[in-house]
């Protein structure tokens, strides 16, 4: 792989991973932190520049749908799972 074609793959994937972050539903966040994540570990392996680039098209084509539905999750909001209201235990 290209080391332009590589430093734009990373920063794909951190700009997923970011943006995913932003999910207000629990659930919703860690699928898509989990999804991101095994996608590129599951496309690693490919050399074909062709196939590089198609798979570089369809995450940016994810990554507006992930910014979209954050945008919309933000909008009707709900309260927090008891997972995520846990505090942390004091030292």
């Amino acid at each position: 792989m290209a080391a332009s074609s590589r430093a734009q793959v990373l920063d794909l994937y951190r700009t997923m991973l970011r943006e995913s972050k932003h999910f207000s539903a629990y659930s919703y966040r860690s699928y898509a932190i989990r999804r991101i994540r095994d996608a590129f570990r599951e496309n690693k392996n490919v050399k074909d520049p062709v196939q590089i680039q198609a798979l570089v098209n369809k995450a940016k084509r994810d990554l507006g749908i992930i910014r979209r539905q954050v945008h919309i999750g933000q909008m009707y909001s709900t309260d927090k799972l008891i997972i995520e209201n846990q505090e942390k235990p004091r030292t």
